[in-house]
């Protein structure tokens, strides 16, 4: 069984990218994989890297624009379906706008797509910060819409450390069936790949031998307060946990960011990757007093080398940051597969219950 992908929110492709990498086998030998059919993003430089990796010899499955007035442009002969619907305003390190915000509201353009065109299975996207705090009403509200569209959801908070990406990323994701079609499969949670701290992959190791030529891996110039602050700080720190020197003190006021001028612990996970700030939020190298180049933090969501993003550098950083590991990508991917097959593997509780029945 062959199943045909649309993607809304697609970013540079990192659910794509897993998706197209898995592949399992029913027990009578039925191969079960994912195709790409189309794709949807706002920005022209990630259109531009989804089209180059994912589909080079289709750019025309690539629909630039706003999700909200795509619909019509979407070609009907997809099944499956998956959408990040931006994060911005239920993110921890925002303000938290949720639905008062620019991008609280666009997940609707999703449960638009799941509405018209009714597709076997979808995958949705989003912050950990979703679920909790004034944030959790809207969460509680988007869950009761993907129900009602017709869809058995199965809403899971992974911890993406425990699926060997090398990086604290915590990320809600959930996956619906189409109740009508398939309405005894269940989808189950696909169990972490290690359990303990020990056994999760390091940023140390997942930024080893990287090519000097390898794509988008430039080096950016540092001011000179920036070495010298960065001098001060150990790996771990941040501008506010490291003993600066006065001249070099960061004079910013109701400052939560604990990721500001902080450098990574090379024999732990990277902290979250993201895609957007500035003053200090470039991640920094544990050892060498520099921000991480922008294949360094592809490596740390998993991309593959050969993988080449496209436009300037903070276009590049802000994709990097923005998209879903693809290692995880791919092993929810193959549970989703796997349950179609109805081939066990191996799983865990959900720790995210939603009922409405």
């Amino acid at each position: 069984m062959i199943f045909k992908l649309g993607e809304m929110f697609c970013g540079p492709g990192g659910l794509a990218f897993g998706a197209l990498k898995a592949s399992i086998k029913s027990a009578d030998g039925e191969e079960f994989k994912i195709q790409h059919r189309w794709a949807n993003d706002i920005d022209p430089s990630t259109c531009q890297t989804y089209i180059r990796n994912i589909c080079p010899d289709y750019p025309e499955s690539v629909i630039q624009g706003d999700a909200r007035d795509i619909i019509d442009q979407i070609p009907h002969d997809f099944d499956a379906f998956a959408f990040g619907f931006p994060c911005n305003d239920f993110s921890l390190i925002g303000k938290r706008k949720g639905f008062n915000g620019n991008y609280g509201k666009l997940y609707t353009a999703g449960l638009n797509v799941l509405e018209k065109f009714k597709p076997k299975w979808f995958i949705a996207e989003n912050v950990s910060g979703l679920a909790s705090g004034k944030s959790s009403e809207s969460f509680r509200i988007i869950l009761q819409a993907l129900d009602e569209a017709g869809y058995n959801i199965f809403p899971h908070l992974y911890e993406f450390e425990k699926y060997k990406v090398p990086q604290t990323r915590h990320r809600i994701i959930i996956v619906g069936i189409n109740r009508q079609l398939y309405p005894d499969l269940t989808f189950k949670i696909p169990a972490p790949l290690v359990q303990e701290p020990c056994q999760f992959v390091s940023c140390q190791e997942a930024l080893l031998n990287i090519p000097t030529d390898a794509p988008n891996h430039k080096i950016q110039k540092q001011h000179a307060n920036v070495i010298e602050r960065l001098r001060y700080i150990k790996p771990g720190e941040n501008a506010f946990t490291a003993h600066l020197p006065p001249h070099l003190k960061l004079k910013v006021k109701g400052a939560t960011f604990s990721i500001i001028y902080r450098r990574l612990e090379p024999l732990q996970p990277a902290y979250t990757v993201i895609g957007s700030g500035g003053g200090g939020t470039s991640m920094y190298h544990w050892a060498e007093p520099r921000a991480l180049t922008n294949r360094e933090r592809a490596r740390l969501q998993t991309f593959p080398d050969n993988f080449v993003f496209c436009g300037n550098s903070v276009s590049v950083r802000k994709q990097i940051g923005m998209a879903v590991p693809c290692k995880g990508a791919e092993i929810i991917f193959k549970a989703i597969l796997n349950t179609f097959a109805k081939v066990d593997y191996p799983s865990i509780e959900q720790n995210i219950i939603y009922t409405n029945h």
